[in-house]
């Protein structure tokens, strides 16, 4: 079985080999806004939509497949806004998941501490009651057994 380097490898190739057998009428075909589908480049391609999204070698043959077809005109010119969301690469916010799970715990933990507050009340209250009866039977002279 392929380690996971190996695999990458053999999908940029997949890629390569699959892009080479299309025209460009049939690229034409799967263009989604402006680029490639996604779903289709990876059924055509016969590999993993993640490996498409995930694997870096991947990502960069897809780029200049969809760049070759650009020059040629398959595919529309990138707008600005397109190419300034390629080049600006998302800060990956490594807080955000701690800070979920924190909030999380934060809701349950409240909800839980209104549930105990009820319930010793409720004990208090019983407790209160049971007080007065052991007064009133320890004055009449009763010990209860």
């Amino acid at each position: 079985m392929a380690n996971g380097q190996e695999k990458g490898k053999e999908n940029v190739v997949a890629l390569e080999m699959w892009a080479a057998t299309q025209s460009d009428e049939d690229f034409t075909q799967i263009v989604y806004q402006g680029k490639l589908n996604l779903s289709e480049v990876a059924k055509g391609a016969g590999i993993g939509k993640s490996s498409l999204k995930q694997n870096p070698a991947v990502r960069n043959a897809l780029k200049s497949i969809e760049d070759g077809l650009r020059q040629r005109g398959v595919l529309p010119p990138l707008t600005e806004k397109a190419q300034a969301q390629s080049t600006s690469a998302k800060a990956h916010d490594q807080g955000a998941q701690r800070r979920m799970l924190d909030s999380k715990r934060a809701s349950l933990l409240e909800q839980e501490n209104i549930e105990l507050k009820a319930r010793v009340q409720h004990l208090e209250s019983q407790l209160a009651r049971y007080c007065e009866l052991s007064e009133v039977l320890s004055e009449v002279g009763m010990v209860p057994r």
